[in-house]
């Protein structure tokens, strides 16, 4: 756990915080902003975890290559707690200019904000932008309580209490290996059929949503095979990722697995029709050309005709009707989630690194996913697959 404390009246909170870590066992490194040794010594916090408190981003007598890129790689979580409006600002802007905004910048972790501030800095139009980027980047954002404020007024501000935030931080510890296990198969990206040597049929995916869903399971503990159409991207770490071009052959690489997997998300968008007629040689150009086309199999519907168990997610990406169609695909394809997004929608649609969806559950109750990064959409969709596994 690594622990960073900004500059804030509510920074005496985090040494009953850091207390409560070590307390349940949790290795806790702490970081303090400059501002913050003026409310609270890192002499208390060094006390408490019995490790030296990081303050200085540059430190001469450090023997390490880069003390923030050190630190960045120790946590498993991070928790800014008490995350002042200036904090806010400079992660937002991807400010790095002392060590915990640069350890936060460079950090893989998952990270947790508790924001502390007078109410009317907590309220104003800028600090709720900051909060709204920050969630969408991934951020886990505890919202202030409400009460007595240092300033002397009441109202929404206060950092929450340390138990609070350490059950937030705990959740995330937990969730991150709640599919240890679970094997998985997970598709993504477009497929391609080949009209001649030269040119093929296929649609805009580029694959980052199912890579980024590939990367949630296997962050969470799960055994992940990836049967990917062609994309530009690197496969996910850690994840057995199989190469594919055509339908066919996704299809023919899913059934391969199917029956040794417990969740299969379908998340390619595979091309719905292919040439009747692949040509051996280039077709010249011509002033016209008719290319007549057959229906390419439903991966889908075929693995919910014979699924015996498995959970089995769907995608639909949709420019009108999104609701209808995408229950109907549910009904049709014997599918327990789809996931639905609205291509026409900023930030949704094919190519970005943000997705804005609604998750479909087969009982027809929605869960509406706000604009936020793939991968953190990702983690909401295993939310939702999780107790489906545990009722199999």
């Amino acid at each position: 756990m690594l622990l960073g404390i900004t500059g804030g009246i509510a920074a005496y909170k985090s040494a009953e915080l850091a207390r409560i870590m070590v307390r349940e066992n949790w290795q806790v490194q702490v970081v303090m902003t400059p501002a913050a040794t003026s409310f609270i010594s890192p002499l208390t916090f060094q006390s408490i975890t019995n490790r030296p408190v990081g303050v200085e981003l540059f430190d001469t007598s450090a023997v390490s290559r880069a003390k923030h890129v050190d630190l960045a790689s120790f946590p498993e979580v991070a928790v800014v707690a008490p995350a002042t409006a200036n904090t806010l600002s400079k992660l937002a802007t991807g400010m790095a200019d002392n060590l915990l905004t640069s350890v936060l910048l460079a950090t893989e972790a998952e990270v947790v904000l508790a924001p502390s501030m007078n109410e009317g800095m907590y309220h104003n139009p800028a600090v709720q932008d900051n909060l709204q980027l920050l969630r969408s980047r991934g951020f886990f954002i505890l919202e202030p309580a409400e009460g007595e404020l240092a300033c002397g007024v009441e109202g929404r501000g206060r950092m929450p209490e340390p138990a609070q935030v350490y059950n937030a931080a705990r959740d995330i510890l937990e969730k991150n290996k709640d599919y240890t296990g679970v094997r998985v198969l997970v598709t993504a990206g477009p497929t391609r059929e080949s009209l001649d040597p030269v040119r093929f049929i296929s649609n805009r995916s580029t694959g980052k949503m199912g890579y980024k869903l590939a990367s949630a399971f296997r962050e969470r503990g799960a055994d992940v095979v990836l049967v990917s159409g062609p994309t530009n991207l690197t496969p996910p770490e850690g994840v057995e990722t199989v190469l594919v071009e055509s339908t066919g052959e996704m299809l023919q690489e899913v059934q391969k697995r199917f029956s040794r997997v417990q969740v299969v998300a379908k998340a390619a968008a595979v091309s719905d029709y292919a040439p009747q007629k692949s040509e051996n040689k280039k077709i010249k150009k011509k002033d016209s050309l008719s290319i007549e086309l057959r229906s390419n199999p439903d991966i889908l519907k075929n693995l919910g005709e014979q699924k015996a168990g498995q959970v089995l997610v769907g995608f639909a990406a949709e420019t009108n009707d999104l609701l209808q169609n995408a229950e109907g695909k549910l009904r049709a394809k014997n599918l327990d989630l789809i996931v639905a997004n609205d291509l026409s929608e900023e930030g949704a649609g094919f190519a970005g690194d943000t997705n804005r969806v609604k998750i479909i559950r087969r009982d027809g109750s929605i869960v509406e996913v706000p604009l936020m990064d793939k991968l953190e959409v990702s983690h909401r969709i295993l939310d939702e697959i999780l107790p489906l596994l545990q009722e199999q």
